[in-house]
């Protein structure tokens, strides 16, 4: 859902672009529930929509069979009463102040402050070592745990340190061990860290290390660490943060206070509060600048179809267990693999006989509970006997499986201190369970209820589309 959220955001974010129509010759487009769209408000969402996607474009007439069904969602949003909600209100005011002050801000003066507050910014990043993209594997430690729980958890980062100076994958280590299993961690995009961001300590380590290279395991009141430096950099260049400066620059007491003065020069009634002032030079902007009248349409238009979405599909779909198992029992072979897959465990132990008795272990427990079988009878008391991966590989993901069950390349060389491997699992054509696959099918179960839903929509309210105006519309590929 947090990536639906920063997808709505950063489409509200596009409707800053700048666009102008003649109005002169604006006849209504469509009609939907009896209330007419003009073709000036098509052509802006349009023209936008070519922007954004680049090749990827649908045609002017497929467009606006979409266009319509967004028209209708948000038709459902009204009947439903969504635009009195406190969270619409309170999103939609936030971004009609925002673009009231941009408009009566002098951009000169904006543009100004902006690149002396990057010059400042830029400075301090750059004395201070520049920006880093950091993975870390962190074994957690209380300030006051006791001596012995402290000589565990060094034990357990060294073992851990050990196996990734022979070979073992920092990503995979991580994901096993580490107690910092947050997104970012764990996943490929790291996010850029800044001086000051974390603790002292951790800096220090960080900052002294080259591209590519991995730290010792060292302390901080966090716990231990073993980092790896992704990659390096200087300051983001101007283009790329100008607008979040622009927006930080306006929004600032000083910025506010001169917006406010404007606004009474404006003739407003000095007794009016900001944000009545606001609203009626929002209403002022809207009869005098067609395209700010657009900007305040798509959004509110956004935020709606955003939380109709939300209640009719999205959050349905992710608790409809039963549905969604459903729709999976029924298309199953549409998420059959052009290949086989492995699904399995790798098993990399200490001591001869180990392997077999892992492999013993697991035929007895619920096999989602291997981690915690696996830590339980070989890896208690801090040291790690058992160095295991779980997943569902394919030809070419992992060099064992590759070997052991493919029967392709050589044996791989086996991680230091840890010479006996072995797997176990089972190979599968197609998946069995909707766990291995539940990403693709949610995504498809939410596409067939929307299917759904809007063929509901079209029937409960009337759509026109003029073909004659639609035709007057260049697609300018």
């Amino acid at each position: 859902m947090q990536k639906r959220k920063k997808i709505m955001i950063s489409l509200a974010m596009l409707l800053c672009g700048s666009m102008a129509f003649g109005q002169t010759d604006d006849p209504v487009l469509m009609t939907i529930n009896g209330k007419p769209v003009k073709r000036s408000a098509f052509e802006f969402a349009y023209k936008k929509y070519q922007t954004a996607n680049g090749f990827e474009r649908k045609s002017v007439g497929d467009y606006a069979e979409q266009y319509a069904n967004d028209k209708l969602k948000v038709e459902e949003a009204l009947s439903q009463r969504l635009d009195t909600l406190p969270s619409f209100l309170q999103l939609f005011a936030a971004y009609r102040n925002q673009q009231i002050p941009q408009t009566l801000d002098n951009d000169a003066e904006t543009e100004a402050e902006a690149r002396r507050l990057y010059a400042f910014t830029q400075q301090r990043v750059d004395a201070s070592g520049g920006m880093i993209k950091v993975r870390e594997i962190l074994l957690r430690l209380e300030q006051r745990a006791s001596k012995r729980t402290e000589i565990e958890v060094k034990q357990r980062i060294d073992s851990i340190y050990n196996a990734l100076q022979h070979g073992a994958d920092f990503g995979e280590m991580a994901r096993r061990y580490s107690d910092n299993k947050t997104a970012t961690n764990l996943g490929e995009h790291q996010p850029w860290l800044l001086p000051g961001q974390t603790l002292p300590e951790f800096e220090t380590q960080a900052y002294a290390l080259k591209k590519g290279e991995m730290s010792a395991p060292f302390l901080t009141p966090a716990g231990y660490h073993i980092i790896l430096i992704e990659d390096k950099s200087a300051y983001f260049p101007y283009d790329s943060v100008r607008n979040d400066l622009l927006r930080f620059v306006s929004q600032r007491n000083l910025r506010n206070k001169l917006t406010a003065a404007r606004l009474q020069e404006r003739s407003f009634a000095q007794r009016s509060s900001e944000d009545t002032a606001l609203k009626k030079q929002a209403n002022v902007f809207e009869k005098e600048n067609p395209q700010m009248a657009n900007l305040m349409q798509e959004y509110r238009d956004g935020l709606l179809i955003f939380e109709v979405s939300k209640r009719t599909i999205w959050d349905k779909a992710a608790h409809d267990e039963a549905g969604l198992t459903n729709y999976f029992d029924h298309n199953k072979k549409k998420y059959k693999w052009s290949s086989p897959r492995y699904k399995g465990i790798i098993i990399h132990a200490k001591e001869a006989g180990e392997v077999k008795k892992v492999r013993k272990l697991l035929k007895h427990i619920d096999f989602n509970h291997w981690k915690e079988a696996i830590d339980q009878q070989f890896n208690a008391g801090g040291e790690v006997r058992i160095i295991a991966t779980q997943g569902l590989f394919k030809s070419g993901d992992n060099s064992w499986i590759d070997y052991e069950i493919f029967k392709q390349g050589e044996a791989p060389q086996p991680i230091k201190d840890y010479p006996f491997n072995g797997v176990y699992g089972k190979k599968l054509k197609a998946p069995k369970a909707l766990a291995e696959v539940r990403p693709l099918v949610l995504a498809d179960y939410q596409e067939e209820l929307e299917r759904q839903w809007v063929k509901t929509l079209r029937e409960k309210y009337p759509v026109i589309i003029h073909q004659e105006v639609l035709k007057t519309i260049k697609e300018n590929r």
